[in-house]
């Protein structure tokens, strides 16, 4: 029980005030006129005065609260590392039951886990939840248990108690890492990106380390190893292989005696493009959609278009003299002999033999397929005819043969079964209000994969690899229509483009491929697609050798998915069948093994603020002192906490100095004296 003067005025302290000057300008009148009894007069005043300020004697029944001191267990990945997790462990359970012994003290174990994503060790974030559990007044102390390595230090609260550091690790503790300086997300294919690379060494590294050796390895491929300097940049060119995603992965073989190997392989995922994608486009006679091709192409800025029409056959004889006519030599052996692996794609557009393109020439096209190139073949009537391009050496590469025969009626084109499964085709938008093509050039597959169909269910689009090159042969000169918005036109950009771009091999447009896409964090997509109606199950290798398996859903026609979250950040490899691929999990360097040497050079500008210390633990555990809230709270061999003197107030009364009946009495007896002083004078 404590007790203690407190005052409960009946009016507000001015008007008090101004009573008090009033008073005292009285009694000054009365001592100036000589009046016998100012005295008793000044001490009615003081009496009204003091009954007015209200005292009362306030007594409180208070309750001791007990001291809360706060361990922050430090339980990131970094902390696992070598007999941190013991040092720890062992270290929280000793002050834990130290604190525990001591009268009025409670204590609060917090476990600090990694953060979100790659947030790292957000120790302060942890400080600030449980700070704002407890009230601030009863905290005496607060005790880090952690090898120091945290990324949060811009949110480090306000402390009201000492901190402390216990440090994990040894002193003798040393690492080498790979980092990562540059590495651009996309590269051009075939042309050479500087990525910079650095090995560095961190902490006590022993005499005699050697130099490192570095391993690169594309798409999970067979690593080559380079020897490299440490402490240096190192500019190191990569070609990228294909377009898509490539990935690579740089690993620091692991050197004796160094702390962890977790941060000696970095995945760098990039993405290859094409620079400019380079396109022959010979058009034979003129016709109404003679610009369609064109129009598409120079459309799309990342293409190189070389077209040429053939408006005057070497068979037409009009009688204008060669000097007087204005059009260019068409160079035919410069194309189609000497330059014509620079191109990506050639597309015939109703071109037919007319002597301008030998069969030599046209045998060296088919070269081209076969060893990688495309071709693309958009019939016209002249493909029926006697100088259709499949009676030359093209022949031999075309999906198709013309049966001779043109159709000349309305019809809607539409996707086959097949075309629902393949990239090209598949989910083409509009479906049965596509409009009406008026031309269909009959053709009998002999190879390829049919799309699209026409009249009669004939075959209207047909793809086909040859070789490792690709042909693709589109059996009308109508897609112009759709241009044109013939009948509600079509899809014909997106049909057109798509298979421009899959004649050009581009990864997205693989009709048997196998790929994963990261979701978020560790969690993946995993994407099989195929022309067969059914897949197997997948085979996930994970980064330390185990593996799973997991079946795919069909999510649309050719189209099978699974999600899998991957336990580890780092290289996940997919089997699945003859298809295979690779992806990268996680950061290319996680935070928590950017550094790992302990170090308390991040948290001691905030331990110096409340004079707290820092300990390493391999040297043994600090005794505990109690210290003055502004004295230093370590020193050698000792770690201190500030008791707080906090206490719950459970009841309090209130008595009145100066009871109304008491200042009554007094305040008349004394006028009334000094009245009577007065008149007996």
């Amino acid at each position: 029980m404590t007790g203690a003067v407190v005052f409960d005025p009946l009016l507000p302290w001015p008007a008090i005030a101004a009573l008090a000057v009033l008073a005292v300008l009285a009694v000054g009148l009365a001592l100036w006129r000589g009046l016998a009894g100012w005295g008793l007069r000044a001490l009615g005043a003081l009496v009204v005065l003091g009954a007015l300020v209200g005292p009362v004697l306030q007594q409180e029944d208070r309750a001791p609260l007990s001291d809360i001191v706060i361990l922050l267990e430090d339980k990131s990945a970094s902390q696992g590392l070598a007999d941190r997790p013991e040092q720890t462990t062992q270290a929280g359970d000793t002050l834990e039951r130290t604190l525990e012994a001591r009268p009025n003290t409670e204590v609060r174990r917090v476990e600090v886990a990694d953060g979100e994503g790659d947030a790292g060790t957000e120790l302060m974030t942890a400080l600030n939840a449980a700070l704002a559990e407890e009230p601030r007044a009863r905290i005496a102390g607060i005790v880090a248990l952690s090898d120091g390595r945290l990324h949060d230090i811009d949110r480090a609260p306000d402390l009201p108690a000492p901190l402390h550091l216990l440090l994990s690790g040894h002193e003798t503790d040393w690492d080498r890492r790979l980092i990562v300086r540059n590495a651009p997300a996309f590269a051009i294919i075939g042309e050479p990106v500087t990525l910079t690379l650095r090995i560095e060494d961190t902490g006590a590294v022993p005499e005699g380390v050697g130099a490192a050796t570095l391993q690169i390895a594309v798409d999970g491929g067979a690593p080559e190893s380079y020897p490299v300097p440490i402490g240096q940049d190192i500019d190191l060119p990569v070609t990228l292989p294909h377009g898509g995603r490539n990935v690579l992965q740089f690993t620091v073989a692991t050197a004796d005696g160094e702390l962890t190997d977790r941060n000696n392989t970095a995945l760098i995922q990039m993405n290859g493009v094409r620079d400019r994608l380079r396109v022959l486009l010979v058009s034979g006679e003129p016709h109404a959609g003679g610009r369609t091709w064109r129009n598409l192409l120079k459309s799309d800025s990342s293409v190189d278009l070389v077209h040429f029409t053939i408006l005057r056959p070497p068979d037409k004889q009009d009688g204008v003299p060669v000097s007087e006519l204005s059009l260019i030599a068409f160079p035919t052996r410069e194309l189609f002999l000497e330059k014509i692996d620079d191109f990506d794609l050639i597309i015939f557009d109703r071109y037919r033999r007319r002597g301008i393109l030998p069969a030599l020439y046209l045998e060296n096209v088919a070269r081209y397929v076969r060893d990688g190139g495309a071709v693309l073949v958009a019939a016209g009537p002249d493909f029926a005819s006697a100088d259709s391009l499949y009676r030359s050496p093209l022949g031999a590469i075309l999906p198709a043969a013309p049966t001779a025969r043109v159709i000349e009626e309305r019809y809607r084109p539409k996707v086959t079964e097949l075309g629902e499964r393949h990239p090209v085709t598949a989910g083409l938008p509009g479906g049965d209000t596509w409009g009406s093509w008026l031309r269909q050039i009959d053709v009998t597959p002999d190879k390829g994969n049919v799309v699209m169909s026409g009249v009669g269910d004939r075959p209207l689009l047909v793809l086909d690899r040859v070789g490792e090159g690709r042909v693709a042969l589109l059996a009308s000169d109508h897609a112009w229509l759709w241009t044109r918005g013939y009948e509600g036109g079509g899809p014909q950009l997106d049909l057109l483009r798509r298979l421009a771009h899959w004649m050009m091999k581009e990864p997205e447009l693989e009709e048997e491929t196998l790929w994963a896409e990261v979701v978020t964090g560790q969690t993946m997509r995993i994407v099989r697609r195929t022309l067969e109606e059914a897949v197997g199950p997948v085979t996930v290798t994970r980064p330390d050798g185990t593996s799973v398996t997991l079946n795919l859903n069909e999510v649309s026609p050719g189209r099978y998915e699974a999600i899998y979250h991957g336990p580890e950040i780092g290289l996940y490899r997919l089997t699945e069948g003859a298809q295979s691929a690779v992806i990268g999990l996680g950061p290319a360097a996680p935070k928590e093994f950017e550094e790992t040497v302990a170090s308390a050079a991040a948290l001691e500008p905030l331990i110096e603020t409340r004079r707290g210390g820092v300990f390493a633990l391999e040297d043994g555990m600090p005794s505990l002192r109690e210290v003055r809230e502004g004295r230093p709270a370590a020193g050698r061999g000792w770690i201190g906490i500030t008791p707080r003197n906090a206490y719950e107030t459970r009841d309090v009364t209130r008595t009145a100095l100066l009871p109304p009946w008491l200042v009554l009495l007094l305040a008349a007896a004394l006028i009334v004296g000094g009245w009577l002083r007065e008149g007996r004078r």
